[in-house]
């Protein structure tokens, strides 16, 4: 039955407030849903571990000979893809076969648009354990990294008993690049432009995307030490080593002068006031005339299903930095010498801000 309570509100007003009926069966077992996000986490973990989207490449298999090849146990790998299957992963084909369906195809291994990095990424010590201190960072308003780890989670990941992880957090990275990629080059205007630098860009899939999409322009990639032998390494396998460099800095300090500044996923990592550094870094050395392109999710009306908020909160979890709406956003480029001229979905969640110096 629906009934009425007296709620107040912050100006001290009484009002009747309408009390949707619920079953409470119901809601318990839709709580129970979303608590099994812990659970689908882990089974595409084991499933990209035991490399099972790759087993089945060439079509359906047994578990039993699924478990042969990945050298587990039958019956639990039969339990695992049976578990895959009612999550869409895998199509059940009868006596105990599974073939694999357009989701469970993007676990395999190098094929475009693949997230087996990024499951991998996420699913790896470094996230997992930040997890686990996650009220914490509620109670406290900020990551509590520190705690799980020891360090932040960059200077984790620059740790050399890290680097193996920190190879496959910066896949991950170029995989999610390739997800938006396509949206850029079709929408960013290159007029103008000679040269770009990738803030950040770690193996510099983005800016070599654009490269290759545009033979005239040089790039370059501003990381971590790290992580710059990688992105040269990328641009040789691409044959753009005659066009590319990377530089080892900080780009709380410096960036390099540039045309357009390519800032992708980036100023989610970092709290405002690191933020407006960054961007005013790129502010002070940009090319008379030159823009910048920053690349996140935007956040958007509260109530409603959005993934960014999510993300905002593994955000909270792993760094001390956040998603933001738009307004926000703009907040930020105000206050570091930016105004955003245009915004555009580039796709996987994701949107292009472009900005003009003020």
């Amino acid at each position: 039955m629906t009934g009425t309570t007296d709620a107040t509100d912050p100006s001290g007003t009484t009002h009747d407030t309408e009390v949707t009926p619920s079953d409470a069966a119901a809601d318990a077992g839709a709580v129970m849903n979303l608590l099994s996000g812990l659970i689908v986490a882990q089974v595409l973990r084991a499933s990209v571990v035991l490399g099972i989207a790759d087993h089945l490449a060439d079509g359906a298999l047994a578990a039993e000979v699924v478990a042969e090849r990945a050298g587990s146990h039958p019956q639990a790998t039969y339990r695992l893809m049976r578990a895959a299957s009612s999550l869409g992963l895998l199509s059940h084909e009868g006596q105990h076969r599974f073939g694999l369906t357009g989701q469970g195809r993007l676990l395999r291994a190098d094929i475009p648009g693949s997230l087996r990095n990024m499951i991998l990424a996420q699913t790896n010590h470094g996230h997992w354990q930040s997890w686990g201190h996650f009220p914490e960072a509620v109670r406290q308003g900020g990551s509590q990294t520190r705690k799980a780890l020891g360090t932040d989670i960059f200077e984790y990941y620059a740790l050399p008993e890290n680097a193996a992880e920190a190879a496959l957090f910066a896949q991950a990275m170029g995989e999610m690049s390739a997800l938006v990629t396509q949206g850029v080059v079709a929408a960013v205007s290159t007029s103008g432009v000679s040269t770009m630098v990738d803030v950040g860009g770690s193996n510099g899939d983005f800016v070599l995307a654009l490269m290759e999409a545009h033979p005239e322009l040089s790039g370059q990639v501003l990381d971590l030490p790290h992580a710059v032998d990688g992105a040269r390494a990328e641009a040789e396998k691409r044959g753009l080593s005659n066009r590319f460099s990377a530089v080892a800095g900080d780009f709380f300090v410096e960036v390099p002068p540039a045309d357009l500044y390519l800032v992708k996923t980036i100023l989610h990592d970092w709290d405002d006031m690191q933020c407006t550094t960054i961007l005013r870094n790129c502010r002070s050395a940009v090319h008379e005339g030159g823009r910048a392109l920053v690349v996140e999710m935007v956040i958007g009306e509260p109530g409603k299903p959005d993934f960014a908020t999510l993300g905002d909160m593994a955000m909270l979890t792993m760094t001390d930095g956040m998603e933001r709406d738009l307004t926000e956003f703009d907040a930020l480029f105000a206050a570091s010498g930016w105004r955003r001229s245009k915004t555009y979905p580039v796709g996987g969640g994701y949107f292009g801000l472009e900005l003009v110096a003020v």
